[in-house]
């Protein structure tokens, strides 16, 4: 199978993946701060992914996509294409329900993602970041192996996967008496934030949903005032390790294109600080690209004043050494 998408999910699909995952996941908790509160101006609900088994919102994905997959194809197993926190998952995955994974990594991906990845069996290849068709790759392993692929966002049932942490919030808040006016979250290849704007069509249709990039790879909101998928820069920190996909997916950006209200762009220094006021406040170890949502609503850059704002901290697994930086700078 290529894992190339055949169809548009929906919000039954979100709901039918919520079902499917239950017991499967954690249902991260909703996290809130006094001076979180006090500093944006707002009433602000966390969605901390880092609590996730394995360290990011990706499991949710990636689960879902193999229970979908039929009783005959679990015994070729699944190839994907990772940085991280995808592979990690996808081999988590593979492992949890009986099947074998191999997982292609960009050779520069941090030590710790890959050290996670192999951790739970999955065998990695490498490929050079740049230069290299993904998909193309995948697919050719694939073949090789009688495998399915599960790409990291392009795909329906990763992004129904991913749509259940809105799913989440959405009903947590309503339980606290909460209505959600605007949600923040990270963007990469856009699964994570088209599930969720998905979720929240039905659930929360007059929230505000807002893209958030690292500087330099802001391809979701160049797509979005393009009116078509365009690449990003790649100019900038590659700190942001989760975050530096080319550009959208084509069905992620076709959920995203008519639902978001927009994209914003968040620098390093933001993103560090952002890392620091999770751990120090929220007592959260966030990853660079998983922080970047707190970033953009403490830098003012997704306003929460006056309203209730929801933003999900979307991984954790961050290097030591990038940590250590963060608190010395943030």
């Amino acid at each position: 199978m290529s894992g190339v998408p055949d169809r548009v999910p929906t919000f039954d699909d979100v709901q039918a993946a919520a079902e499917r995952l239950k017991g499967r996941i954690v249902r991260t908790p909703l996290l809130r701060h006094p001076q979180l509160d006090a500093v944006t101006g707002g009433t602000v609900l966390v969605k901390p992914e880092p609590l996730q088994l394995t360290g990011s919102f990706k499991l949710r994905g990636a689960m879902n996509a193999a229970l979908r997959m039929p009783a005959a194809a679990r015994r070729g197993g699944i190839v994907s294409f990772s940085s991280g926190n995808h592979g990690q998952a996808t081999a988590a995955v593979a492992h949890l329900l009986g099947m074998p994974a191999l997982i292609a990594m960009p050779a520069d991906a941090p030590a710790i993602k890959v050290e996670s990845t192999r951790r739970w069996g999955a065998e990695v290849v490498f490929f050079e970041r740049h230069g290299t068709d993904r998909n193309a790759l995948s697919a050719r392993l694939a073949a090789e192996r009688g495998a399915t692929v599960i790409p990291p966002f392009d795909h329906p049932d990763i992004i129904a996967g991913q749509g259940t942490v809105a799913l989440e919030l959405v009903e947590d808040a309503r339980a606290a008496g909460l209505t959600l006016d605007v949600l923040a979250v990270a963007a990469g290849g856009g699964g994570l934030i088209s599930g969720c704007a998905l979720a929240l069509e039905a659930e929360a249709p007059a929230a505000e949903i807002w893209a958030v990039e690292p500087e330099g790879f802001d391809d979701t909101r160049r797509s979005l005032e393009a009116g078509r998928p365009v690449a990003n820069a790649g100019t900038g920190s590659s700190v942001c390790d989760s975050l530096l996909t080319s550009q959208p997916g084509v069905l992620t950006f076709a959920i995203n294109q008519t639902r978001l209200a927009g994209g914003v762009v968040v620098t390093e220094a933001e993103v560090f600080r952002a890392m620091r006021f999770a751990f120090e406040h929220l007592k959260i170890v966030a990853e660079p690209g998983g922080a970047v949502a707190l970033a953009a609503v403490l830098a003012g850059k997704v306003s929460a004043r006056g309203r209730v704002m929801g933003v999900v901290i979307s991984g954790g697994n961050v290097d030591p050494a990038v940590f250590a930086r963060a608190l010395a700078e943030g």
